[in-house]
């Protein structure tokens, strides 16, 4: 398999594997994305993207996001093993600020690499449970029923 490859086994792809990573809170927020990171069991990292229509009114927006999402992701596949990754445009890039393609590319480079390096470092360990019933009290033999 070449190494630019995007094998659907790295990939989320059906609606519970999404569900499944947005019930956890984000990792991190950016000016423009979520990320969400959740272990998955598996030896190898998957990407999910999700790039509204609200956010990314044209296509070829909607699709230049989720490839560059894609080629960062296949750069540091080794490091994020065994994670699901899901990735959610949250906001618009204003015309004002961003007028050309160029701008457009740099910013979500410059954000999606940061994310990454964030899905890359240790998953937080879920605290044990704590019972905050406290110690149960001692049954009375006197007590009225």
């Amino acid at each position: 398999m070449s190494t630019h490859a995007f094998p659907k086994a790295a990939r989320l792809t059906k609606t519970d594997e999404f569900s499944s990573v947005f019930a956890l809170r984000p990792r991190r927020r950016s000016a423009h994305f979520v990320l969400y990171v959740r272990a998955n069991g598996q030896a190898q990292a998957r990407l999910g993207i999700v790039v509204g229509k609200k956010f990314a009114p044209r296509a070829a927006e909607r699709n230049l996001v989720k490839r560059m999402a894609r080629e960062l992701f296949r750069g540091q596949q080794a490091q994020l093993a065994g994670r699901d990754i899901l990735l959610r445009l949250q906001a618009k890039f204003p015309r004002a600020d961003f007028a050309s393609r160029t701008a457009v590319r740099r910013a979500c480079l410059a954000e999606i690499a940061g994310l990454l390096e964030v899905a890359a470092r240790p998953l937080p360990t879920a605290p044990p449970a704590v019972d905050t019933a406290g110690p149960a009290a001692p049954a009375t033999p006197n007590a009225p029923a």
